[in-house]
């Protein structure tokens, strides 16, 4: 059974707000929370910045 309190409050720390928590898979939130993945170096990054711009709301 997942730690589902002990991930929200980690996510309330992270600045993630609880409907925003629950929209992120798995895979997501381990990577947000140091749990798994390799940080996106800088390149890869702006070239994702640049094929999925923010929205403007």
């Amino acid at each position: 059974m997942l730690p589902w309190a002990d991930m929200v409050q980690a996510a309330a720390r992270l600045g993630i707000c609880p409907g925003r928590f629950w929209q992120l898979s798995l895979r997501e939130w381990r990577f947000l929370s140091g749990q798994g993945g390799q940080p996106l170096q800088r390149r890869a990054f702006d070239q994702l910045m640049r094929l999925h711009p923010d929205k403007e709301g």
